[in-house]
């Protein structure tokens, strides 16, 4: 599907308004445990948390200097995070799809 640069700001503009996620926070609430797992099992397969991530973490325990090592934690939580919420932002538009062909 394409999309205009007016509806993806029209969009983003919905997505502004007060109580627009109620709804989403609700169902979100009620299927956070499988979401969960979904999640999960995406960033597993994309290999985000395997060996890389590991040596990463490893890197940055092994700094000597204590604020160069909180600085590196700190960094490594932020890319994780950044990921975890693209993977996410994925697994909702897949969820999306699947349940718009429920409506076909």
């Amino acid at each position: 599907m394409t999309y205009s640069d007016a509806e993806v700001e029209a969009a983003v503009d919905a997505l502004s308004q007060p109580g627009r996620f109620e709804e989403a926070e609700r169902l979100l609430t009620r299927m956070a445990p499988q979401l969960q797992g979904i999640l999960a099992q995406a960033l597993q397969a994309g290999g985000w948390f395997a060996e890389s991530h590991e040596g990463e973490l490893a890197k940055a325990l092994e700094l000597e200097d204590a604020e160069e090592r909180g600085r590196a934690i700190r960094l490594l939580l932020a890319e994780e995070a950044r990921m975890g919420m693209m993977v996410g932002v994925a697994v909702g538009w897949a969820l999306a799809e699947e349940l718009e062909k429920g409506e076909g």
